[in-house]
Formats: C-alpha cells, structure tokens, sequence
C-alpha cells in the first residue's frame, strides 16, 4: 500500500462517519476522473476556481 493510501485509511478512521463518507466520494469519484482520462476536467475546475478567487480578491 502506498503512503497516501496507509494515511487515507488511518484519517478515515478517525474522522466523524459524515466527514469520512464525503471523502470517500469524492476519491471515488477522482479515481473516475483518472480511469476514464478525465482529470485534465478536474484541473480545469481548479483553475477556474483560482480566477474567481482572484477576482473576488479585487
């Protein structure tokens, strides 16, 4: 097991079953991302996130 998957699964033991169940889906849902090629999508949400924040600075 890698280093990010041992922390994972020792975060998500400690964390409240709400917070853990919302992780879990939202690495589900980057695993998606990544088996169908799809995380240049997600980079493009970051990015765009980054210019409102930016223009919300202003």
């Amino acid at each position: 097991m890698t280093t990010i998957a041992e922390n994972l699964d020792q975060k998500l033991t400690r964390w409240s079953p709400e917070i853990a169940s919302e992780v879990e889906e939202i690495v589900v849902d980057i695993i998606d991302l990544a088996d169908a090629d799809g995380l240049d999508i997600l980079r493009s949400r970051k990015v765009e996130q980054e210019v409102l924040d930016l223009l919300d600075e202003n």
